[in-house]
């Protein structure tokens, strides 16, 4: 429990609730069910099979989304805490912020996305949203996982307000307009989309990035994309290293490398919590309403960090997103998912029979969009085993 509750986090007890209204619990506060509600969702346990840089068959011991998720929402409840924000709320939105994302990482979400531009496009934050409001289909009253009103705005502006002040869609969630997934969601302006979000969801999405880079600085190293020394002048990552060596004589290669990444860790998260600090004190917020009206983000890295943490990812983007191993495998995923969708809008009778929709809903959009929640909600293992079954081929070995 947080020791002192800051004025301007979230409290269940003014919450808007839920969109769909139900008793709730005395045993369990608002913000904790909808964490449990996340941790028990069929899209979660999903995610332990789906890529976050390596395919699954390169190794067992490369994160995916499932694992990233976990040290997301570990990074999140712990900035949380020294802050005093809600933490069942942190992780909630930490758990469940990647739920909407396809096999293969970003590589199949822009396959994916390139499918369906006739229809309105695809964005796994979007997609996220709809999981957790529409496809989850549990409940005997509603579909989705009715989260609360918090949870709801948070997984909408994981990036920021989700449309400007002109009603345009923001440059953060879509160059080309707001993702059909938003635009669907029938509550889509009751969660004040040209706002921001609470300081949890802040707190949330900047976790996803301290985990994100931090983290593929371990399977960089493990997968043997780059070695510990080329570490040495990177910003961050340079700075731990050193401390490490200057600290530890003749220290074997995995205990330097862990060693070397948590420094990275802590020094990010020390970096947010004393600038966030100084912004609440600097803008005189008060309350969560002021979080959301002050018009750019509360919780951020300082401006140092910042420029330190740019050159840390355009290294990561060089040495390793842009890997040739990597493209290499990562464009032989997109023509998985690419074959699929095109087989699937061709002959919906190649669609498992769960799927296939009936001949009067058969419209090109409708249709569309209908495959692409069944390709998104794959795991990397299952769209290898459909595209073999289909093509009689392994895409990712041929």
């Amino acid at each position: 429990m947080n020791a002192k509750r800051a004025s301007y986090s979230t409290f269940a007890e003014d919450s808007p609730g839920r969109f769909y209204r139900e008793a709730e619990s005395l045993e369990r506060p608002l913000f904790q069910r909808d964490r449990d509600r996340v941790v028990h969702s069929t899209a979660l346990r999903r995610l332990k099979h789906k890529t976050q840089v390596f395919v699954s068959h390169e190794g067992d011991h490369y994160r995916t989304r499932l694992t990233h998720s976990l040290e997301v929402a570990q990074i999140a409840r712990s900035i949380s805490r020294m802050l005093g924000l809600e933490e069942d709320l942190v992780e909630a939105l930490a758990l469940a912020h990647d739920l909407g994302h396809t096999p293969f990482g970003h590589a199949g979400e822009e396959a994916l996305d390139a499918c369906m531009k006739p229809w309105g496009g695809f964005d796994h934050n979007a997609q996220t949203l709809r999981i957790v409001t529409r496809l989850e289909r549990r409940y005997a009253d509603f579909d989705g996982l009715n989260l609360s009103w918090e949870s709801l705005e948070g997984l909408l502006k994981h990036n920021g307000p989700a449309i400007d002040a002109d009603d345009r869609a923001a440059r953060t969630v879509a160059a080309e307009g707001l993702p059909a997934g938003y635009k669907d969601f029938e509550h889509f302006e009751d969660l004040k989309p040209t706002l921001y979000a609470s300081a949890e969801a802040q707190v949330a999405s900047i976790a996803d990035d301290i985990a994100y880079n931090a983290h593929d600085i371990d399977d960089g190293l493990r997968a043997g994309l780059f070695d510990v020394i080329d570490l040495a002048d990177v910003p961050l990552a340079g700075t731990a290293l050193n401390t490490v060596l200057s600290s530890y004589q003749n220290l074997e290669r995995s205990r330097m490398v862990h060693e070397t990444v948590r420094r990275v860790i802590s020094a990010m998260v020390g970096d947010v919590v004393k600038e966030t600090r100084k912004r609440v004190t600097r803008a005189k917020i008060k309350t969560a309403d002021d979080v959301r009206q002050l018009g750019k983000p509360l919780v951020g890295f300082s401006p140092q960090l910042a420029e330190n943490n740019r050159v840390l990812q355009l290294f990561l983007s060089r040495r390793m997103y842009k890997h040739e191993r990597v493209r290499d495998i990562m464009g032989r995923a997109q023509r998985v998912v690419t074959q699929l969708f095109e087989a699937y809008m061709t002959d919906q009778e190649a669609l498992p029979e769960s799927w296939r929709l009936n001949s009067e809903l058969e419209q090109s959009a409708l249709k569309a969009r209908h495959i692409s929640d069944f390709i998104a909600g794959m795991t990397d293992r299952y769209a290898l085993e459909e595209h073999k079954r289909l093509f009689d081929l392994d895409r990712l070995f041929s």
